[in-house]
C-alpha cells in the first residue's frame, strides 16, 4: 500500500528548499505526494521559528491539520523544520496531537519516521542539526521556469536579534562543483531563472575555500546554457566587495537586482544588533552600487523599536529610507526573541511604538516605489509570464526588478496571442496599479 502525503511548508525559501528535498526522499521511499492535505494519510508541517509572528503562523496550521486528524480524514501529523529543531520536547508537550517532532537533522530519516508514526509509535527525532544534508535530490514546489539555489546552510554571523545560529547551526558551504552540477540539472529541466539563497549568501565559501568564493560561484553559474536570470538575495553590506560589484555589473545573466538585508542605518542601534555600519557607510556603498551598476534594483529590509532604539535614532532611519529611496523594502517590528541576546538588553520598547514606527516606514516606501511604477509608464520592459488573472481580465508577470514571492508583479494585456507561462515578453509600461506597473505586450 501507498502512503499519501502532503506537506506545508512555512517560512523563508531556505525551508522551501528542504522541504522539497524531504519530498523527494518520500518519493523515493514509495511514498505518494498529494496536492490536497486533506487526502494525505500523513501531514507534514514544515514550520518557520525566526519572529514570533512566524512561530504563531506554524502553531496555527498545525492546530488546523490537527482538526483534520480529528475528523479522520488525515492519520497522522509530522513537525518538521525550524519550530520542531527550536522547541524539541515543549512542541509535543504543548501540542500533542502531533504523532512525530523531528529536528532538522532527521530530514533524511523521514520515510522511517513517518512509517512508524502511521504504525502508531509517537516520535521525536533531534540529531545533531550539522546532520541536514546540503544536497541531494528535489522535488520541485516552484513553477517550472525557475527554482532556488540553496548555496549554504546555518550562519555565523550571530546578529543579537537573531535565533538562526542557534536553530540551524554553523555556516556550512557547499563546493561549487556540486552546486554548478545541480544549477545545469536545473536548467535542463527547463528552469530559466535562478534564485541563489543562504542565510547570507556573501558569506559563501569562507569555510571551505577560505575567502569570500560568491563571485567565482556566479561566474560559474553564468556559463550555464538555458538560464537567462540569475538573481542574489541576502547579501550582507560588508561584504559586498569590489569583485562582486564588477561580476554583477558585466554579467548579463546576473539581474541588476541586490538584496541587502540592512536592519537599520544608526551606527548605535546596529552594534547593539552586533551589525556593522553606519549612515555614513551605507549611503556611500549603495551610491557605489547605483554608480557601478547602472539602474539596480536595491531591495533591504529594516527593523524598527530595537532595543534602547530613541525616537532621534527612528527618524535617522525613517529620514535615511526617504533619501535612499530604495526600489523595494520590507519594514518589521522588532521581534524579542527568546534566549537571543538582544532579548536580554534593557529599553525594550511597547509593541505599539516598534508598530507605528514600521507603519511610518512603509507608508513613506509606498509612496516612493508608487513614484517608480509612474516613472517607468513609457519604458519597454522584459517579463516573465506567470498567469492569467481572470478577474482583471489580464497577464501578469514579473520584471527582472521583481524578485518571486516577495515583490509585486506587472499586468498587461495582449491583443493577438496568448502568452505562455514561463515564457519572456516585451512589454510597453502604459499605467500602474498603485505599485504595480500596468501595459501591453508588444
Amino acid at each position: 500500500m501507498k502512503y499519501k502525503i502532503g506537506i506545508v511548508s512555512l517560512g523563508c525559501a531556505k525551508n522551501r528548499v528542504d522541504a522539497e528535498m524531504l519530498l523527494k526522499r518520500l518519493g523515493d521511499a514509495d511514498f505518494e505526494f498529494v496536492e490536497d492535505i486533506a487526502f494525505s494519510d500523513a501531514a507534514i508541517v514544515n514550520t518557520c521559528a525566526f519572529i514570533e509572528p512566524a512561530k504563531q503562523e506554524s502553531i496555527e496550521e498545525i492546530l488546523e491539520l490537527a482538526e483534520l486528524k480529528k475528523e479522520g480524514k488525515i492519520k497522522c501529523l509530522i513537525v518538521t523544520g525550524c519550530l520542531a529543531e527550536r522547541y524539541r520536547e515543549q512542541v509535543m508537550e504543548q501540542l500533542p496531537e502531533i504523532d512525530a517532532c523531528v529536528g532538522i537533522g532527521a530530514n533524511d530519516q523521514i520515510a522511517e519516521i513517518i512509517t512508524k508514526a502511521l504504525e502508531g509509535s509517537k516520535q521525536q527525532v533531534f540529531p545533531p542539526k550539522e546532520e541536514l544534508a546540503l544536497e541531494g535530490g528535489r522535488v520541485r514546489s516552484t513553477p517550472s521556469y525557475f527554482a532556488y539555489l540553496k548555496i549554504a546552510e546555518g550562519c555565523d554571523n550571530h546578529c543579537t536579534y537573531c535565533a538562526i545560529p542557534m536553530i540551524r547551526g554553523r555556516y556550512r558551504s557547499r563546493t561549487i562543483e556540486n552546486l554548478v552540477s545541480e544549477a545545469k540539472g536545473l536548467a535542463e529541466n527547463g528552469v530559466r531563472e535562478l534564485i541563489v539563497i543562504a542565510q547570507d549568501t556573501s558569506y559563501y565559501g569562507n569555510d571551505i575555500y577560505g575567502k569570500p568564493m560568491l563571485p567565482k560561484l556566479l561566474k560559474e553559474l553564468c556559463k550555464i546554457d538555458g538560464l537567462k536570470w540569475i538573481r542574489v538575495l541576502y547579501c550582507y553590506p560588508e561584504r559586498i566587495t569590489d569583485e562582486l560589484i564588477d561580476v554583477i555589473a558585466t554579467e548579463d545573466k546576473i539581474v541588476k537586482y541586490l538584496d541587502l538585508p540592512l536592519q537599520h542605518c544608526d551606527g548605535d542601534v546596529l552594534k547593539r544588533m552586533n551589525r556593522k555600519g553606519d549612515v555614513e557607510y551605507l549611503t556611500a556603498l549603495l551610491n557605489k552600487l547605483r554608480q557601478r551598476i547602472p539602474n539596480i534594483t536595491l531591495r533591504s529590509t529594516f527593523i524598527t523599536g530595537f532595543p534602547g532604539e530613541t525616537e532621534e535614532q527612528f527618524e535617522e532611519l525613517a529620514q535615511f529610507v526617504k533619501d535612499i529611496r530604495f526600489e523595494r523594502l520590507g519594514c518589521f517590528p522588532y521581534s524579542q526573541e527568546e534566549d537571543t541576546p538582544a532579548a536580554k538588553l534593557p529599553d525594550q520598547l511597547d509593541e505599539d511604538v516598534k508598530n507605528r514606527r514600521a507603519e511610518i516606514i512603509m507608508e513613506s516606501q509606498q509612496l516612493i516605489m508608487e513614484d517608480y511604477a509612474e516613472k517607468q509608464i513609457g519604458e519597454v520592459i522584459e517579463v516573465v509570464v506567470e498567469g492569467y488573472d481572470k478577474y482583471a481580465g489580464c497577464f501578469f508577470g514579473r520584471s527582472a526588478n521583481d524578485c518571486p514571492e516577495v515583490d509585486g508583479n506587472v499586468f498587461f494585456t495582449s491583443s493577438d496571442e496568448k502568452p505562455q507561462v514561463g515564457s519572456f515578453v516585451k512589454v510597453r509600461i502604459t499605467d500602474h496599479l498603485g505599485i504595480d506597473p500596468v501595459g501591453e505586450m508588444i
